[in-house]
């Protein structure tokens, strides 16, 4: 799988997402990470994982304890893979704003014969 592929999977889960969204706010312990979910810590674990293939997680050594933190590479992939079709997006509502524009003007000039 490629490296965009990964990261997507790992982005389709909303247990992983919202582990990011904590990450984002600085590293945190599994324990941290899984404390807001009613899941066991194998799954917690299992999400780490895939988190860690798809390269948006690394995990530090602190002791005992393996702290995660975010890693944004993978993410920025997204975001320019993405900015390919948000030009485009932002081109058809362009369009239509200009499609509304029109069709206000001819209602501010009354009924079109």
């Amino acid at each position: 799988m490629d490296a965009l592929s990964s990261t997507l999977a790992a982005l389709a889960d909303p247990t992983r997402r919202a582990m990011l969204v904590r990450l984002s706010q600085g590293e945190a312990t599994v324990n941290e990470l899984a404390e807001p979910f009613e899941i066991s810590l194998p799954a917690i674990s299992r999400h780490l994982k895939v988190l860690e293939t798809a390269g948006l997680i690394s995990r530090g050594r602190s002791a005992q304890w393996r702290p995660c933190r975010l890693e944004a590479a993978p993410l920025k992939e997204v975001d320019g893979w993405l900015a390919r079709y948000r030009a485009h997006w932002e081109g058809s509502f362009d369009k239509m704003g200009a499609y509304l524009t029109e069709l206000t003007k001819g209602d501010e000039n009354g009924p079109k014969s």
